[in-house]
């Protein structure tokens, strides 16, 4: 694990956490404090939800987000929005350069259906997702069309999209700060049939700052 020094002398870390590859992940992240996710290997998608801590019937929408920046990718400056258009997070930092909004999460389900029945077994985030969701009270009709960091996912010229090779690196990150109290949602995706985690998941990190005089 990295060290105090990886975050500027003005903050403090409130919590910080290697997630394994395939694990789940969720936390409390208050209003002004910076969550920052870390691709420890290169390469890992990082499936993401995201609710007002407070009321979690409001929670985010790709539509809405999407539609307010004018872009399906993420990156410095974007604004993650909510269902009813408030801002929920904003990304403060990308060292990666853009994140998809549009290729959704990993099932059971979905993983029959594109690569076939023998991958009936394999754990996907939406287990993940509800695995991690049932501790905060919720469940399979809470979950939306998620975020996926570090993911992707090129629109073609035919509006189809593809699922390839991230175009992230080891040590690459992405940081959000937080603008009301929220609960975040992560899946470590586990996903071995499709280039999204270069066919071999790994870790990432999880690093929750907060300003010094918090």
């Amino acid at each position: 694990m990295s060290t105090l020094t990886d975050f500027t002398p003005t903050s403090r870390i409130v919590r910080d956490d290697i997630v394994p590859a395939r694990a789940p992940w969720s936390a409390i992240v208050r209003r002004g404090h910076v969550l920052t996710i870390v691709d420890l290997h290169g390469n890992q998608a990082v499936d993401f939800l995201l609710y007002d801590a407070a009321d979690t019937t409001r929670r985010y929408s790709a539509a809405d987000t999407i539609q307010a920046q004018g872009n399906v990718f993420l990156t410095t400056g974007s604004v993650l929005r909510d269902n009813e258009y408030r801002p929920l997070m904003t990304i403060v930092e990308d060292t990666c350069g853009r994140h998809d909004t549009l290729g959704g999460a990993c099932s059971k389900e979905s993983n029959i259906l594109r690569y076939g029945h023998h991958t009936a077994h394999q754990h996907a985030c939406v287990e993940n997702f509800l695995i991690e969701g049932a501790r905060w009270g919720l469940g399979k009709r809470d979950l939306v069309s998620n975020i996926n960091w570090f993911m992707n996912v090129p629109i073609e010229p035919d509006g189809t999209l593809g699922i390839v090779y991230g175009i992230s690196a080891p040590g690459l990150r992405v940081s959000l700060r937080a603008e009301t109290d929220v609960l975040v949602l992560v899946s470590n995706c586990p996903q071995i049939n499709d280039p999204c985690n270069g066919f071999d998941p790994t870790p990432i990190r999880m690093t929750v700052t907060a300003p010094s005089d918090r």
